[in-house]
């Protein structure tokens, strides 16, 4: 077989073949969902790949990060959420192979299918900002896209009594680069900023971001640039952190409007939102765009989630090409058209259901506070609440991300039931 990723399988290992009618690489929330919406409708004979024991609720470390919640809140055991009659891969894929229709994992099992699902999420670059990777966790230093660190970030919150918080967000304009729940970086601006009004703190709040707006939806926008004058947030766009310095306590950005110049930033505490792309195996591989504005992500239809190259092949979630911003609550509304689709090819028959690039970010914006920002393809808000307006920053919408959105996630999301 060719390989593609140039990844070495352990010395050692047996090279076991296994075959499934379907494999699913990936068991994180779109993984999970699609798989539990199979076994609903009868599948079983289903392999998921997907190396890590445990399952991670993401969005709460926003609130982690903010001290209303416990990061162990966020996380259960992986095994509770395999679907019975389904085998669980617990390994790292790392070559995938669509013309011999096989997946190869570190220890080098070879698991061939007959229809795949790509789900494996993506990672963070911290590389790609010198010091950064040296910096977290220390310093003032932290993020909450690490389960690790986000109680770190409440901690530096707590500590910090004058000075500057500052927080960022990177490049995601940049070919192959993203961010999941892009708000998050200037939620737990909007906590700290906050907090420190609270504890009466004269700490100057900064939003750095490489982009040029605070937020692509105009109707949102607003509303979240009137947030930023009431905490006199200083918000500095085409901002894009390069470097940090965590014994000095200085972060350096590229001008992105002015080409070669930097700009040096003092802090006391820093926030970062990590540049993230695909994995490695998934950038390599024949399945992944190979130029572009998504480059190195899975090249699917935008609306059937189909491959264009393999039609047995679909992919949802945060690895996919699909230009939304990821979150959970697009997977919620992929995971159904992939199901649909890939049981009409299955059958046969073409994909007749439509993914129209929905997605929410529930932006807090206080303690108690929080706008629901749902919009699709077009950044046309699409709400889902009747007789609500989520463009407000409400108490109710405070209870949806602390309560209602965890208990539907572990309870009715990934048993295929939402």
């Amino acid at each position: 077989m060719m390989s593609y990723t140039g990844v070495e399988i352990a010395p050692g290992k047996a090279r076991e073949t296994v075959h499934h009618r379907i494999v699913i690489v990936g068991g994180g929330t779109a993984g999970i969902t699609v798989a539990a919406q199979l076994a609903r409708k009868g599948i079983r004979d289903v392999a998921i790949i997907e190396p890590s024991s445990k399952h991670y609720y993401q969005p709460l470390w926003t609130l982690v990060g903010a001290g209303v919640a416990r990061a162990e809140q966020s996380v259960r055991d992986e095994a509770r959420y395999i679907p019975k009659g389904m085998r669980w891969v617990q390994d790292y894929a790392v070559e995938i192979d669509p013309v011999q229709q096989v997946v190869c994992t570190r220890n080098g099992t070879r698991v061939r299918y007959d229809f795949l699902i790509v789900a494996p999420g993506i990672v963070s670059d911290w590389d790609k900002i010198e010091g950064a990777r040296e910096a977290l966790g220390r310093n003032g230093v932290s993020t909450n896209y690490e389960y690790e660190l986000a109680p770190r970030t409440f901690e530096f919150i707590q500590q910090t009594h004058e000075g500057i918080a500052l927080f960022t967000m990177p490049n995601t304009a940049e070919p192959g680069y993203t961010l999941k729940c892009a708000g998050a970086p200037q939620k737990i601006a909007y906590m700290a900023a906050d907090y420190f009004r609270r504890h009466k703190r004269p700490v100057k709040v900064i939003y750095a971001t490489a982009g040029g707006l605070l937020f692509g939806v105009p109707e949102f926008c607003k509303v979240l640039e009137g947030v930023c004058q009431r905490y006199n947030i200083e918000v500095l766009t085409k901002h894009e952190l390069i470097a940090v310095d965590p014994v000095r306590k200085e972060a350096t950005f590229a001008l992105k409007d002015k080409p070669g110049e930097t700009r040096t930033i003092p802090f006391d505490m820093l926030h970062i939102g990590p540049p993230q792309r695909a994995p490695e195996f998934i950038r390599q591989s024949p399945l992944a765009h190979r130029d572009g504005a998504m480059v190195g992500f899975i090249n699917v239809d935008i609306h059937t989630l189909q491959s264009p190259e393999y039609p047995n092949v679909f992919a949802l979630g945060d690895a996919a090409g699909l230009p939304t911003s990821r979150t959970g609550a697009a997977v919620r509304k992929q995971a159904p058209v992939v199901v649909n689709n890939l049981l009409k090819v299955m059958a046969g028959k073409e994909p007749d259901k439509h993914y129209n690039g929905y997605t929410s970010c529930p932006l807090v914006t206080a303690y108690g506070r929080m706008v629901l920002a749902e919009f699709d393809y077009d950044y046309k808000p699409t709400p889902s609440l009747p007789l609500i307006n989520t463009c407000k920053e409400r108490y109710d919408m405070w209870l949806l991300k602390k309560y209602g959105l965890p208990f539907m996630y572990w309870n009715l999301m990934l048993r295929g039931l939402a």
